[in-house]
This record gives C-alpha cells, sequence and structure tokens, in this order.
C-alpha cells in the first residue's frame, strides 16, 4: 500500500502573536502538533509551510501560494492543518478549494484540532459552518480594531506607521509626535521659498540640487519603510503635500481614508466632516499666519492655472 504524503501548512497571523504564549499558537507548537499527528498515521510530510504576521483573510501569504502550487502539482495528498481557521478565515477561499480545487487535484484536507476531514461527506455542512464562523469572527475583530482605532484618533493620538516629515514618534510616547533637528528646518525652509514665489516644482528641482534628502530616503536611512526604495529626487507633489498638511501647524488630522471591506487591503477616501481633526496636539513647526498665507496662494495658483484640455478638445 502507497504511503501518503501530507503537507503541513501553519500560520500566525499579528492578533495570535500576542497570545501565542497561553494558547500554544506559535508555529513551533503548531508545527509539532502537526509532525506528530502525521507520524502517528504513518504519513509521510513533504513539506512545511509557515506564514507569520498574515492574516487569515487574505490568499496573498506567500506560504499559502507555494502550498497551492505545489498541491496543484500533485506532490501530496493531504493538507493538514491544527484548525480550519488556519488555512483560511475566508469563506469564499475555503469553499473553493475544501470543495473544489482540492478534490480536482485529489488532496484530502485535515485539521487536528476542530477534526476537519473532507475524506467524509458527512462533516460538509460543519466545515461550511465553521467557514461562516471563522469569517464571522474576522469581521468583528476587524470592526473592534476599527473602533478602537477610532476612539484613539478622535483623542488626538498618532497611529500613523511613520511619522510625518519633520517630526518623529515621541521615544517617551509612540502615539505623540516630537519635532525632529534634521528636517523640520527643511519643512519650515519649503514654506520660506514657497512664500518667496517659488513654485512646487522649482522648489523640488532646488532641494535635489542641494543635496536635501527625500522624505522617502530619510526613512530609508533610518531604517523604516523598507519595501521601498527611496526616492533620491524631490518631486512637486512632496513638496505640495508639505504645504497642504495642518500637521504642520500642531494639529492632527486623521483617518481620511479606509478599508472598502475587512477582507481587502484596498482603501478608499473619505469625506472631511469624517476626518478625526484634533487641534494642538504637538508642538508646531509652521506658524499659523505663514500656514494661511500659503494656503492663500496654492489656492490663487490653482485657479489661475491652465484648464486641462479634455482629449476632445485637444483633437
Amino acid at each position: 500500500m502507497k504511503q501518503e504524503t501530507a503537507a503541513i501548512y501553519c500560520r500566525l497571523s499579528v492578533e495570535d502573536r500576542e497570545k501565542a504564549a497561553a494558547e500554544s499558537e506559535s508555529i513551533l507548537n503548531q508545527r509539532a502538533m502537526l509532525l506528530s499527528f502525521a507520524t502517528e498515521r504513518g504519513w509521510a510530510v513533504y513539506d512545511v509551510y509557515a506564514d507569520e504576521d498574515y492574516s487569515g483573510l487574505r490568499e496573498d501569504r506567500p506560504a499559502f501560494q507555494r502550498l497551492l502550487a505545489d498541491g496543484a502539482a500533485g506532490r501530496f495528498s493531504i493538507v493538514l492543518c491544527k484548525t480550519q481557521s488556519r488555512f483560511t478565515r475566508n469563506a469564499g477561499t475555503a469553499e473553493r478549494y475544501l470543495h473544489g480545487l482540492f478534490p480536482l487535484w485529489g488532496i484530502r484536507f485535515v485539521t487536528v484540532v476542530d477534526h476537519v476531514d473532507t475524506a467524509s461527506m458527512g462533516n460538509k455542512k460543519a466545515r461550511q459552518i465553521n467557514s461562516l464562523v471563522n469569517e464571522w469572527y474576522s469581521e468583528e475583530l476587524s470592526e473592534n480594531i476599527r473602533a478602537v482605532f477610532r476612539r484613539k484618533m478622535a483623542q488626538g493620538q498618532f497611529l500613523g506607521n511613520y511619522a510625518p516629515y519633520g517630526y518623529r514618534k515621541d521615544p517617551k510616547d509612540r502615539h505623540h509626535l516630537v519635532v525632529d533637528g534634521e528636517t523640520a528646518p527643511i519643512v519650515a525652509e519649503i514654506y520660506r521659498l514657497y512664500l518667496s514665489g517659488l513654485s512646487c516644482k522649482m522648489i523640488a528641482v532646488r532641494l535635489t540640487a542641494a543635496g536635501v534628502p527625500t522624505p522617502s530616503r530619510i526613512k530609508k536611512t533610518r531604517g523604516e519603510d523598507l519595501g521601498r526604495k527611496g526616492a533620491d529626487a524631490w518631486s512637486a507633489s512632496t513638496v505640495r503635500r508639505i504645504l497642504h498638511s495642518p500637521v504642520y501647524l500642531g494639529h492632527m488630522v486623521q483617518g481620511r481614508e479606509e478599508k472598502i471591506s475587512f477582507k481587502e487591503k484596498k482603501t478608499h477616501g473619505l469625506p472631511e466632516n469624517r476626518w478625526f481633526v484634533v487641534e494642538n496636539t504637538h508642538e508646531a513647526i509652521i506658524k499659523q499666519e505663514v500656514f494661511l498665507a500659503v494656503g492663500r496662494m496654492l489656492e490663487k495658483r490653482r485657479k489661475n492655472a491652465p484648464k486641462r484640455k479634455t482629449e476632445e478638445e485637444r483633437e
């Protein structure tokens, strides 16, 4: 009789990491449990696939995608997980693989804790109920997190991953901004240059020529935002964004956009009446009269700028 081959899949999300020690959710504990389970049943283990800090709602998990590719290639006949939710918390994903593609690929899906086994047609309804419960849990968790974020934003706490250019996160309180002595003078200089009559594009050219590090380059040199390359040249849009931001008045403006759905990474912008604006949360870099004067100039130039011709007019 041919020995069956299993692929072990483990997953740990950010939320799971916080309770891993107490609830034995860690990747190492999952791996040990599943290897023991496979050994007891005489299954050979093809490979162990593990994703850390990934939500079960996402399908772009690297190890998850590798597992699916190897499964489609027929490299194993069993996918073994601790629970169905470790594989996915998305009901649509569960249905597509557990009851769609896995049977076509000759793959049996098995879990240790909640006793899922696609070789048994008797528990198909239980698997589908599990899928819905797992998705509901994610939706409720997402809404709870959003509620906490909204409350913190209403209190004026800074929630961004990285401080705005000109500031740093307070080492004593990561939700508070403090003036950055290295980049705050550059912000002030950008406002001065604009009031002197230079356009955003001209300011960008001057800063680049002077070798002033861009916001993304500063993040890169400080070990932040490592996923991006870091632009060496300033752009007009970066300058314009700095000139428009009330953060330099000492005001916190957050919640300008939100996720389209708890299942999606994509966001959409929100109207101003839904933004969280809290004044005087940190030290200002720009005086109010300077900010207002720049604002008037920006608006005047916007109104006087030649309108872009439509495609029909260009023809």
